[in-house]
């Protein structure tokens, strides 16, 4: 009997216990249920429930609202944001009543989240159990081919990819997988894409990935693939990811480089975006966000331990309980947006990002800025315009623009985006607005709507230009206002051109980097011994080191064998200069030939060889006559034979017997040359000999270097004194003022004209000689030689060229 009351009343207990184990559950799922949390039904629109998550943000939000319990509320408020706002995580929610997102939310200890749709692994002992998991957690994320090429590949482009590669009974896969795991949960809340390629089943995406073995963890950005190659912890997996990211995505900011940084919105045409946080190292997540909008923002990270930063913190107010992100646009004074929050998630950055995307007035530099700025209609009541002003960079354009800027900041509309072009560097567009192509037309505003991606749009263009005056700004807002009530006043229609690209990089630089990172991929590879995928481009590489050796090789057994064949005649050479001093001049590139071209400066080669000489060529001109032909045109051979090796030089020859008039004219034009001969008077000047004389010509330039005729013995009839003597010439020429006059001894007079003609050549190739500049124009068609006599002496087989061959 007394058991019997012992179980009556027992049963009572028990009901109650679990009467109250179900309120008490109820109550837990009414605190966790995001739909209550926010106050919407779960026929709730995206639009409605972004509308409410902002209300309650404001309301909860830490700084606002100082009640106890506002800051737990506030994290409520927004991780139900985040269910509700992903329709995947919206839709298993409202399937099994709960995600990885609401464990948080109750104070009793959850499993993993998964663990719901499974049996206990201890029930069944299984020793493959683990790879069953493995196979329904890797299935969310299996990759096909087409899958990779057309969706990863170019979403790699803002955001870093992770991939698996794995297989049936991997056994090193199995182990790996708790791992994998947890940084899979970890890496994609903060943006990180997922993949897992399965052997078995995606052979040709492995062997295009180049993975030929099971576990391969790889990463993917911007279409590169990157081998992970170390111990698969977690630490290493994040670490690896991080560096798949460019160096420089985040700029470190502090009171010594923040206007410096803030300033350059107006060069990268960019807003600028602050995060201040307290940990010494730039977040993952934050260098991810810089990532996904590099094209878009600039991103820059302050610390707030650092004692460079407190003038930052102190200017802009910066509470140091909670990260803080500042976006500034075209005031570098004050923030145009900022957000403040514990813990700040991916959507809500992402969120704040995409509504500070562009400046307020942002400057057109590519056709891809001018289809986000300005999109194509595509419903009638999703019309969009563009307000664009075509004006210059100049100084004089500067009250103008920022006229234009302070009027955008007044006249905000969703339908309206303001925007402007630099008609210097976006001419083709300009001209087919202003329909014309004066570059020199005032400032204009036009208004723009664009019609199809083809480049048609409807436009109209407001009258009175633009100078930034009370009266233009006027003149603007009564056409958009009259635009909203009659779209029609866009009477006119035009093809525009596709954008110039301003900020796309040179060839050579694009070339550069590319060239950069195949050789990093070859060196990692050569590292890691991917010898399979390596042999075809060794083989290519020996196989062009072999042709190149050979080639090489032949080519200096023919050279040595022209060298060869060559001393003996430069031995004679040597022997015929009887020791002068130019013979031992040489010039960077010797001369294979042994005669020197000589061509002689008539009427007909005045205009090749001296008015039109390329830049950078010079025409050596040696003056001469009938009688001193022979003699003078043998040693000017042998003195410039060294130099006829160098291509800027042209050697020609001018008879002063016929062109006296040309001669005189050219030094008389060169005032500095007039000087040479000073202590003679006017009346001596047109009698002076320039037998001897050599004129270095640079017609490009118009300037002429010249030598004088130095002779070495005594002074004798029809010689020019020298500037200095050889040391011996006396005793080996003695005096002949009592000899008779002679051939011979005016054969050797004129011989020795051209001494130092070697020494002079040398400091013309050095650029030392002093240069006589030619005020105006070489002497013109009155004074340019004519054709004299008929030309005898050297090789008269050639004489109708007007070239004379002298040999060596």
């Amino acid at each position: 009997m007394a058991r019997r009351t012992r179980m009556c009343l027992t049963f009572p207990g028990i009901v109650v216990v679990c009467l109250l184990l179900l309120v008490g559950l109820v109550e837990t799922a009414n605190e966790v249920d995001p739909y209550n949390i926010l106050g919407v039904t779960k026929s709730a629109s995206q639009t409605e429930i972004k509308k409410v998550y902002k209300r309650l943000a404001r309301e909860w939000h830490p700084d606002k609202n100082k009640n106890e319990g506002a800051e737990d509320m506030f994290i409520k408020i927004t991780k139900s944001y985040e269910i509700l706002s992903n329709e995947e995580k919206r839709a298993k929610y409202d399937r099994y009543g709960q995600t990885d997102d609401t464990q948080p939310y109750g104070h009793g200890h959850y499993g993993h989240g998964h663990d719901q749709f499974y049996f206990d692994e201890s029930f069944f002992h299984f020793p493959f159990s683990n790879k069953g998991s493995q196979e329904f957690a890797d299935s969310k994320y299996a990759l096909h081919f087409n899958q990779y090429v057309n969706d990863v590949v170019p979403d790699s482009f803002k955001r870093p990819y992770l991939i698996k590669i794995t297989s049936d009974w991997c056994f090193s896969c199995i182990h790996i997988e708790p791992v994998w795991k947890e940084v899979v949960l970890e890496l994609e809340a903060l943006g990180v894409g997922i993949g897992v390629v399965d052997v078995g089943y995606e052979r040709r995406l492995a062997n295009h990935l180049g993975a030929h073995r099971t576990p391969s963890i790889l990463g993917v950005i911007n279409g590169k693939v990157t081998f992970f190659h170390y111990a698969v912890v977690k630490e290493h997996l994040r670490q690896f990811v991080e560096d798949l990211l460019p160096q420089r995505l985040v700029e470190k900011v502090t009171d010594r480089n923040d206007l410096q940084f803030l300033n350059s919105w107006h060069e990268q045409n960019k807003p600028h975006v602050l995060l201040f946080d307290q940990v010494p190292v730039v977040p993952l997540l934050y260098k991810l966000t810089a990532f996904a909008y590099k094209d878009y923002v600039q991103f820059g990270y302050v610390d707030q331990g650092l004692s460079d930063t407190a003038n930052l913190l102190k200017q802009f107010n910066i509470n140091t309980y909670a990260p803080t992100m500042l976006v500034f646009k075209e005031s570098i004074d004050k923030p145009a947006d900022i957000i403040q929050a514990k813990g700040m998630k991916k959507q809500v950055i992402d969120e704040f990002i995409l509504n500070n995307k562009f400046l307020l007035v942002p400057r057109l530099v590519n056709q891809k800025l001018f289809d986000e700025l300005c999109p194509v209609k595509q419903f009638h009541r999703r019309r969009k315009y563009c307000v664009l002003l075509i004006t210059g960079d100049e100084e004089s354009y500067t009250i103008g623009n920022q006229a234009f800027l302070s009027f955008a900041y007044t006249n905000t509309q969703e339908v309206v985006r303001f925007a402007y072009v630099y008609q210097r560097l976006q001419q083709p567009l300009c001209d087919t607005l202003l329909k014309t192509k004066d570059s020199t037309q005032p400032p204009q505003v036009f208004i723009l709507e664009r019609r199809n991606a083809a480049g048609k749009v409807l436009y109209k263009e407001v009258a009175g230009g633009w100078n930034g005056t009370d009266k233009n700004k006027q003149r603007l807002l009564d056409e958009l206002q009259r635009l909203q009530k009659d779209p029609s006043i866009l009477n006119q229609d035009a093809m525009l051109p596709e954008l110039n690209n301003e900020f796309a990089s040179m060839f050579l630089i694009r070339w550069i980097y590319t060239a950069y990172d195949y050789l990093t991929e070859i060196i990692d590879d050569i590292l890691h011994n991917n010898w399979r995928e390596m042999m075809p481009l060794l083989s290519l590489i020996f196989s062009a080191l072999f042709i190149l050796f050979g080639t090489v090789v032949v080519q200096a057994f023919s050279d040595s064998s022209e060298d060869g064949k060559s001393k003996p005649k430069a031995k004679d050479g040597a022997k015929a200069e009887n020791g002068s001093p130019g013979s031992s001049s040489t010039s960077s590139r010797p001369p294979k030939k042994n005669f020197v071209e000589v061509t002689e400066l008539t009427d007909i080669t005045y205009t090749s060889n001296l008015v039109k000489l390329r830049p950078g060529h010079m025409n050596v001109v040696l003056v001469l006559t009938d009688a001193s032909k022979n003699v003078l045109l043998s040693k000017f051979a042998k003195e410039v034979y060294s130099f006829t090796g160098s291509l800027t030089l042209h050697f020609s020859f001018l008879n002063v017997d016929k062109h006296s008039a040309w001669m005189e004219t050219l030094l008389e034009f060169a005032q500095d040359a007039m000087q040479i001969d000073t202590d003679e008077d006017d009346g001596a000047r047109h009698k002076i000999d320039y037998t001897g004389y050599i004129l270095a010509l640079n017609g490009h330039k118009k300037y002429l270097c010249l030598f004088r005729p130095v002779y070495t013995g005594e002074e004798g009839p029809g010689g020019a004194t020298g500037g200095g003597r050889r040391s011996g010439s006396r005793e080996d020429h003695p005096p002949r003022r009592s000899m008779p006059r002679s051939r011979s001894t005016a054969t050797l007079q004129i011989h020795h004209k051209l001494d130092r003609l070697g020494l002079w050549m040398e400091r013309l190739m050095e650029g030392t000689l002093p240069r006589y500049y030619i005020p105006a124009a070489w002497p013109g068609e009155d004074h340019r030689p004519q054709i004299g006599g008929k030309i005898t002496g050297l090789l008269p087989n050639i004489l109708t060229c007007r070239q004379i061959f002298c040999e060596v």
